[in-house]
């Protein structure tokens, strides 16, 4: 096995997470995953994550010899400094800064050192991420040019030359449904409905068609949009 047949995916369990984990199955001959546990007010996501790994290995028998493990670290620290409604029981609103109070600062920048620290350990230097700035809340740490500016300091940093895969990049939600479709065909869109979690609230009480959610914060209505453009054929 080649140094580029390897991956390792920023994997949250949601919908963009778990679309990526299909396209990487799919690409490479070996991927492992990073979670994140930074003290987030949706949570759920932690297990969702390993349901949707398992859903995919049970699904695809293909996929299942190239899924390597699982890995999980704790960022505790990075919720207790963030004062926002990701990591607080606060009203999720606009914030000052034309950004919603979604947004952790440094989140991203933190996740992808984290990744290559790992990957270092694991001979990985291909990282996976599901970053979009085609459909998405306006976060600045999801935008190509700060993604590729981190990616250097980290390749300067590790003395090595990584990358960053970002297949949903510049795609709308509702082509990254018709990805996960072209991908895995209607198994792997019943996967992500059934058992990925994007709600902010999390919210796992009430099933809509293109998930579980609240449907009302910014996350729901990004996915329940793109969902139904999915469905009209607008993707």
């Amino acid at each position: 096995m080649t140094m580029n047949s390897k991956a390792l995916l920023l994997f949250s369990g949601g919908q963009d997470s778990a679309t990526c984990l299909a396209w990487a199955l799919d690409k490479y001959d070996y991927v492992e995953t990073v979670g994140y546990d930074y003290g987030q007010r949706h949570d759920v996501e932690m297990q969702c994550r390993l349901n949707v790994r398992a859903a995919m290995a049970g699904a695809y028998p293909q996929w299942a010899d190239k899924l390597g493990p699982d890995h999980v670290v704790d960022l505790k620290g990075l919720g207790d400094i963030s004062e926002t409604s990701l990591t607080r029981e606060t009203e999720i609103e606009m914030g000052t800064s034309s950004l919603p109070n979604t947004f952790v600062p440094g989140r991203n920048l933190i996740f992808l050192n984290y990744a290559a620290a790992l990957g270092y350990r694991r001979g990985i230097t291909t990282l996976i991420g599901g970053m979009c700035e085609a459909d998405f809340s306006g976060y600045p740490d999801c935008r190509q040019d700060t993604l590729d500016a981190v990616m250097n300091s980290i390749s300067l940093g590790m003395d090595k030359a990584y990358r960053l895969e970002t297949p949903l990049m510049h795609i709308s939600k509702a082509a990254a449904w018709s990805m996960a479709e072209e991908l895995g065909g209607q198994t792997l869109v019943d996967i992500i409905i059934e058992e990925s979690h994007t709600c902010y609230l999390g919210e796992r009480g009430e099933r809509h068609d293109w998930g579980y959610g609240c449907a009302a914060c910014p996350a729901c209505e990004l996915r329940a949009k793109g969902w139904a453009k999915f469905k009209s054929g607008e993707a």
